[in-house]
């Protein structure tokens, strides 16, 4: 549950001092882009902008390595699935039953960079924004509701105490005797009674917030709000999202240049 507690990036970096929806609107336009075509080539050359454009992020690339390990490994079993699944082209290696071809193998490398695409800026936008900044801006920017706006704040805010009610209750579990050793089937029994136990034990602490913004106005909405923190939208921000817009259109005409764009209604 390591993955849930904060990255902790340097405040200071250029893409954390941005605004928070001009950081969303630029993951977005990354989304739409890999969503416009099946090729390799075009999440190819955008990973590679990506990763050239990630040390202004401000996030340490060891420590992103450490917290996204998840996507790695689904990334890994999505390869795995579509280089069994996907046939035709020339026989690579024949296992009996199970036949890796070409076209196993290319889908298999599209899917991997387009997940590594898409979800690499999204970590790093969710790593480098401030949720209590996010929040402000949804709501003066884009017009959010305040309840949800400012509901949503409050389930970020409640991640990292995720990660500490798991390793409180595993703590509390070996201290009573109910390790699992190094059974595999105990492992996962008690993998199943965690979860189950720290899922019960957010409910519970959602229900005492969800009273307490109630008791305190947040979910007033015949009243006029005031704006303590002004996230306004500056040339630099605006200067973000046409960066991103660029990063996809260079990867797109690359893919078409040489011959490898291939949109997904086609």
């Amino acid at each position: 549950m390591s993955v849930l507690a904060p990255l902790a990036p340097d405040a200071d970096a250029p893409l954390a001092r941005r605004n928070p929806v001009a950081k969303i609107t630029a993951a977005a336009v990354v989304t739409v882009g890999m969503l416009l075509t099946l090729d390799p080539v075009t999440p190819g050359v955008l990973l590679v902008i990506e990763v050239l454009a990630f040390p202004l992020s401000g996030v340490r690339l060891s420590t992103l390595l450490r917290r996204s390990w998840p996507v790695a490994v689904g990334v890994a079993g999505l390869c795995l699935a579509n280089v069994i699944a996907v046939g035709g082209g020339d026989v690579l290696l024949d296992l009996g039953p199970v036949e890796i071809t070409t076209k196993g193998v290319e889908s298999a490398a599209s899917v991997a960079l387009r997940l590594l695409a898409v979800t690499l800026p999204g970590i790093v936008v969710l790593a480098a924004t401030d949720p209590m900044d996010l929040a402000d801006a949804l709501v003066q920017r884009w017009h959010l509701p305040a309840r949800f706006a400012y509901g949503a704040l409050a389930a970020l805010r409640l991640l990292p105490l995720l990660s500490a009610d798991w390793h409180l209750l595993s703590r509390a579990r070996r201290a009573r005797g109910l390790d699992a050793g190094w059974s595999p089937w105990g492992r996962l029994v008690a993998f199943g009674g965690l979860v189950f136990a720290v899922l019960v034990a957010a409910v519970r602490r959602g229900v005492r917030l969800a009273a307490a913004m109630e008791a305190r106005g947040f979910g007033a909405t015949d009243v006029e709000r005031t704006v303590a923190r002004p996230q306004p939208m500056r040339a630099a921000d605006w200067c973000l999202i046409a960066g991103a817009v660029a990063a996809v259109a260079i990867a797109t005409a690359v893919s078409v240049a040489v011959g490898s764009w291939r949109p997904p209604f086609a």
